[in-house]
């Protein structure tokens, strides 16, 4: 047996760069259509039998066609679980060779393991002989482990049936650089030389799909079961002119949570090329939309897999009370999906921690989350620490942070659509229970008040009671125009009684301190809340004009003093 002469340190898409590269021929203008010269032996230089196996544990579904991307999902779901009990898939491709089940030791053969499936090479002399072209098999999967078991386990599979095309090796080299490897190994060309691909029959109607698109830059389904399948096919043979199309006509499909989710599901080496990751990102633009009113669908999100948890929390415009509420809902999701404590530690750590805000989280839960058993101890103590330094900087400070983390990994800083606004407190014991509160609007948040809203600010607790405050478009009943109120209540319904002394003021210069507009107490009952309607006694347009002097870098600061009286 001779050994092809192949460079095994040189890159197969670097070698293409120069004149097969797919890139330069779409910088250059429309890609030539050489449809007429497909499967025909006057333009053929080689021939490719394709050897269809029966898929790993087949049964009367597999054979059936996919009629949604629901479909296409169970099928591959399915298959990826058998396959992973048969130690991964893989894709053979031989030169008319005779493949043994004893497999040789691991330092001659290597073996690919992704996520889904990669391809294998091997080739054949024009003597017959047979050999195994490592080259090309490590460029499919670099890094990829050792595994030799299921290349036995196809290679003793029953071939099914055997499909012969025609192929033009320049064609198909000048579109994968895994074809141009394969076809510049070296080797004595020889009229009467075959390439034979073996295949799982799933995968038969895929790669023919793909080897047209290969001759004539087009393809003849326009299914999103079948898009997919030719994408997986085309990240295996590396025609990346083929993902840009598939990724362009999935894209003008119309999203569903189903289509989605299975976006995002595909192989990671599929996430990772550019011309999917417009897909990918619109998956998981519509994701965060669907759901974007959280608290109205709450059980679907806990039941979305990991991904999808991860295109929702990540969004900027969830609607929600406060950040407490996706503490909450991570927690839920870990739990539920997984049931060890250790695997919820790993997946909170590794995917879920960055999706929440802690910053934007009150004192008391993050109290909650250095207690919580579902967080590493490390982990849980860093981000309350962090969150506690971020409400400890001015409000300029924390703008400039959340701009500077704005296209950044972790958001953290970065605060969304809250119902509740996140307030400063600064709680006393001595001489008496005693808590001030401040709570900061933007210029924009006030504007959507008009002209009846009102902005709730979470929960805080004074004397083991929970308060509120909240911020009003009202109308002034004595001079009637709209104009700003401000009010403070009290969570808990019921018989419970409560004194209080509480004063509301307000800043109008960054370098003095606020100036109080209204005080009095109160005695609360539960659910009650007190305040004035025209804080500011001015009109609302005059409150709201550009010239304002309550706005400080468009930050309206807001500050209420309580204290329980004895």
């Amino acid at each position: 047996m001779k050994e092809a002469n192949v460079d095994h340190s040189s890159d197969p898409r670097a070698i293409m760069g120069s004149d097969l590269s797919p890139d330069l021929l779409d910088a250059s203008g429309p890609e030539p259509d050489f449809a007429f010269a497909f499967n025909d032996r006057n333009f053929s230089d080689r021939v490719l039998r394709i050897e269809i196996v029966a898929d790993i544990s087949e049964t009367k579904s597999d054979g059936e066609a996919c009629t949604s991307i629901s479909d296409w999902a169970r099928n591959r779901k399915r298959r990826r679980a058998e396959s992973k009990r048969e130690s991964g898939e893989d894709i053979l491709v031989l030169r008319e060779e005779q493949v043994y089940c004893n497999m040789p030791d691991t330092e001659d053969v290597v073996a690919c393991e992704n996520q889904d499936e990669e391809a294998v090479a091997m080739i054949e002399s024009p003597s017959g002989s047979h050999l195994n072209l490592d080259s090309l098999q490590n460029f499919v999967n670099d890094e990829a482990a050792c595994s030799n078991d299921l290349s036995c386990s196809m290679d003793c599979s029953t071939v099914l049936r055997v499909e012969t095309i025609h192929i033009s090796s320049p064609i198909l080299a000048a579109k994968s650089p895994f074809f141009y490897k394969l076809f510049s190994n070296g080797m004595k060309e020889s009229e009467n030389r075959q390439a034979t691909l073996r295949i799982y029959e799933s995968e038969e109607a895929a790669l023919m799909d793909l080897l047209n698109f290969m001759y004539s830059n087009t393809l003849s389904t326009i299914t999103a079961p079948s898009l997919l399948d030719v994408l997986k096919a085309a990240d295996k043979f590396v025609v990346a002119s083929c993902m840009r199309y598939c990724s362009r006509l999935l894209g003008q499909l119309p999203m569903t949570r189903d289509s989605a989710l299975h976006y995002l599901d595909l192989p990671s080496s599929v996430l990772m090329v550019d011309a999917v990751q417009s897909l990918t990102e619109t998956a998981k633009t519509f994701l965060a939309s669907l759901y974007r009113e959280l608290t109205k669908f709450v059980d679907e999100v806990l039941n979305l897999p990991l991904a999808g948890i991860e295109a929702v929390l990540s969004s900027d415009d969830l609607q929600v009370a406060s950040e407490d509420a996706i503490f909450d809902v991570v927690l839920k999701w870990a739990r539920l999906h997984y049931r060890n404590v250790e695997d919820r530690r790993e997946v909170i750590g590794s995917r879920l921690a960055r999706l929440i805000r802690f910053p934007h989280m009150s004192c008391r839960k993050l109290r909650k989350v250095l207690s919580c058993n579902d967080f590493d101890p490390q982990l849980a103590s860093k981000i309350v620490r962090e969150a506690l330094f971020y409400k400890a900087e001015t409000p300029f400070r924390q703008r400039f942070l959340a701009v500077e983390n704005a296209n950044a990994t972790y958001r953290g800083f970065v605060d969304r659509c809250y119902k509740y606004r996140p307030v400063k407190l600064v709680e006393f014991e001595l001489p008496r229970p005693q808590c001030i509160v401040y709570l900061d609007l933007k210029r924009e948040e006030c504007a959507r008040l008009f002209p009846g809203g009102r902005v709730y600010s979470q929960a805080f607790h004074l004397g083991g009671q929970g308060f509120f405050l909240s911020a009003h478009c009202n109308m002034d009943q004595q001079n009637s125009f709209q104009c700003l109120g401000l009010f403070l209540g009290m969570q808990e319904k019921g018989s419970v009684s409560f004194a209080v002394d509480y004063e509301f003021s307000v800043r109008t210069n960054p370098g003095e301190e606020f100036s109080s507009k209204y005080k009095g107490n109160y005695t609360f009952t539960g659910g009650k809340a007190v305040g004035y309607r025209n804080l500011l006694a001015t009109p609302w347009t005059k409150f709201m004009a550009d010239d304002s002097s309550y706005f400080i870098n468009s930050v309206l600061h807001l500050k209420a003093e309580l204290t329980i009286r004895q």
